[in-house]
C-alpha cells in the first residue's frame, strides 16, 4: 500500500463569520506533485497554512505521515514555501542561505552548496539577492525550503508574476526534486495548465471547499474528445459498441450517457449502429474542453 504523507479530516478554518476552510478532505501519497487549484481567495493559503501550523485549525484533523500526535517530530520532515522568505538585500545567495543554516542548526556546509545545485543556483551563488531575477528568487526560496533535506515541501504559487523562463525554471527544479531527490509535493496555483505539466493529481478548491479531486489520468478523461451518446440504455449501448464496432474505448458516466473515445470522426457511424440495433439514441455529439474550461466549469458548478 502507498504511504500516505498528508491527510486531512473535514479540516475548518474559520475567521469570525467567514470560512476560509470548509470541512476540506485531501490525500496525498508518497510520490505525488499534487496540484491544488483555486482561484485567489478560494482557500489554497489557508489550507497550507493550516497543516503548517502557521495558523491554527479551527475543526477537523490532519495526520502527517500518519501521525497526528507527535506533529513535531512530522514538522521536521516538512518545507514549505509559503509566505516570500526574508532574504537579506545585500547577501549573497550562499550567505542568506548559510544565515538560516545557522537557525536550523545544519552545521555542514556542504548542505548549502548542494541545494543551490539542485535549484541550479550554483553560478549565481555569490550574486546579491537584490540583483536576482524574481524567477531566481523563488528559485532561492526553494533551497531554503528543502535545505533540512525534507521529505515533502508545500509550496505556495510558487510560479506566480513568472515570465515563461522562469515558470519553465521552476517546474524543472519540481520534476528534479520529486524524481531524483524522491520528494513529494504541494503546489499550489490559478493556473491549471501550468500545474498539468509537472502534477499527476489534481485538487480543485473555491470558497474554502474542496469540489473536485481527481488523478492525472482522470483529469484528461474529462477533458479528452469524445462522442457523447445519450440513451435511456445504456447497458445494451455499451453491448453494441463491443461487438458492432469492436471498441471498448468508453465511459459510462451515469444511467444515461456514454462517452466513446473512438470514431471521433465519424460519429455518424456510430449513431447509425446504435439505430440498427434497436438502441433509442437521445442525443450524440461531439465534446471536448480545454483545462481552463474545465477549470471555469468547475467554479461556476460551485457558484450556483
Amino acid at each position: 500500500m502507498q504511504e500516505i504523507v498528508l491527510q486531512t479530516n473535514n479540516l475548518t478554518k474559520k475567521y469570525k463569520d467567514f470560512i476560509a476552510l470548509d470541512h476540506a478532505n485531501i490525500t496525498i501519497h508518497k510520490g505525488d506533485i499534487y496540484g491544488l487549484i483555486g482561484r485567489n481567495g478560494a482557500g489554497k493559503t489557508t489550507l497550507m497554512k493550516t497543516i503548517t501550523t502557521l495558523t491554527t485549525k479551527t475543526g477537523g484533523s490532519f495526520s502527517l505521515f500518519g501521525s497526528e500526535e507527535e506533529l513535531t517530530e512530522s514538522k521536521r520532515r516538512i518545507g514549505c514555501l509559503i509566505e516570500s522568505p526574508a532574504f537579506f538585500d545585500n547577501l549573497t545567495a550562499y550567505q542568506n542561505l548559510k544565515y538560516y543554516s545557522i537557525q536550523k542548526g545544519i552545521v555542514d556546509e556542504k548542505q548549502i552548496a548542494k541545494v543551490l545545485k539542485t535549484v541550479d543556483l550554483s553560478k549565481e551563488k555569490n550574486k546579491k539577492f537584490k540583483k536576482f531575477s524574481l524567477g531566481m528568487k523563488q528559485r532561492l526560496g526553494i533551497a531554503l525550503a528543502i535545505l533540512d533535506n525534507p521529505d515533502f515541501i508545500i509550496l505556495d504559487e510558487p510560479i506566480n508574476g513568472l515570465d515563461p523562463i522562469g515558470i519553465k525554471e521552476i517546474r524543472d527544479t519540481l520534476k528534479r526534486l520529486n524524481e531524483e531527490e524522491k520528494i513529494t509535493i504541494l503546489i499550489s496555483s490559478h493556473i491549471l495548465s501550468e500545474l498539468y505539466l509537472i502534477a499527476n493529481h489534481f485538487c480543485f478548491i473555491d470558497k474554502g471547499r474542496i469540489i473536485k479531486d481527481l488523478s492525472k489520468e482522470e483529469l484528461d478523461l474529462e477533458c479528452s474528445k469524445c462522442i457523447v451518446i445519450k440513451t435511456k440504455d445504456v447497458k445494451k449501448g455499451t453491448v453494441v459498441l463491443e461487438k458492432e464496432l469492436s471498441t471498448t474505448n468508453y465511459k459510462v458516466i451515469d444511467d444515461t450517457e456514454i462517452r466513446l473515445y473512438d470514431y471521433l470522426e465519424n460519429s455518424a457511424k456510430v449513431n447509425k449502429t446504435l439505430l440498427n440495433n434497436n438502441i433509442e439514441v437521445m442525443g450524440i455529439y461531439e465534446s471536448g474542453i480545454s483545462l481552463e474550461d474545465y477549470f471555469n466549469s468547475l467554479i461556476k458548478d460551485g457558484d450556483e
